[in-house]
């Protein structure tokens, strides 16, 4: 076993020679002495391995140093990260809410606010009670056999054939203000309400008939489907007043429901 070489001699030499703060002429000198001194020489080999294995771990140590800062950015930053996308999150959240609160209460401003354009049309549609017809009978169609045909039209809409089978009745055949009645009334139902009207007029104008006060609401319908509001409300106030007509109530819910106005009728 080589025994081991003593620096302590050759240290400050060594040292000066490696960090070059020797002269030219001392390492001229130093470099000689190098080739010919057996102790020398073999002092800067053992010198030579140890500062190359102090600078090997020293750069591993610096490496490992570097890797762990490096663990430790890379930590920091994905933290970072992580509580950017938790506040954006939050703030998107935030923002949601807002749009949607603002959007509600836009929303419910606008239904508050404004004007419901009226449908004239509908409006007649939704509040107009037809009337229900004759009943059938058996004595309706064997005394009355177009009247009951007439009927029988009426209900299943073929207001056209029931105004042709109610014309072709004998007009001694039945009561003139019924044959009047539901003239106007078959011809309401075709949205002939111009022609309609002055049929339930004279039957309104009838004060001993059974007829007249239900022929008094469909004349202000008529009105109403003609472009006379005006008339239209006032009929239909009769109507509402009298107790005794069976349109009374569905007279009041048209007027209370304002939607009485002038439209074109329908053609």
């Amino acid at each position: 076993m080589t025994p081991p070489v003593d620096l302590r001699p050759y240290l400050d030499e060594l040292e000066r020679f490696a960090d070059g703060q020797m002269t030219p002429i001392e390492q001229d000198a130093f470099e000689v002495r190098l080739e010919r001194d057996p102790g020398l020489q073999q002092a800067y080999e053992v010198y030579e391995q140890i500062t190359s294995d102090l600078r090997w771990v020293a750069g591993h140590e610096t490496l490992r140093h570097r890797l762990q800062g490096l663990d430790m950015r890379l930590d920091q930053r994905q933290e970072a990260l992580g509580r950017m996308r938790r506040i954006q999150r939050r703030q998107q959240r935030r923002w949601g809410f807002l749009v949607v609160g603002a959007v509600v209460a836009l929303l419910g401003l606008w239904l508050v606010l404004r004007t419901p354009v009226r449908n004239p049309q509908r409006d007649f549609a939704k509040y107009y009670v037809p009337d229900l017809g004759l009943p059938a009978s058996a004595s309706l169609a064997s005394h009355r056999p177009l009247l009951a045909e007439a009927m029988q039209q009426y209900r299943t809409g073929h207001y056209p054939a029931a105004l042709h089978a109610l014309r072709r009745m004998p007009t001694d055949n039945v009561g003139q203000d019924t044959v009047l009645y539901y003239n106007g009334v078959f011809l309401l139902r075709q949205n002939q309400a111009g022609a309609a009207r002055p049929f339930l007029k004279r039957v309104s104008q009838m004060p001993q008939s059974s007829l007249d006060g239900r022929a008094r609401y469909h004349l202000g319908m008529a009105y109403w489907m003609t472009n006379q509001p005006a008339e239209a409300r006032a009929t239909l106030r009769e109507v509402a007043s009298d107790s005794i007509n069976p349109y009374r109530k569905p007279a009041r819910q048209v007027l209370d429901a304002k939607v009485i106005q002038a439209f074109e009728p329908a053609r």
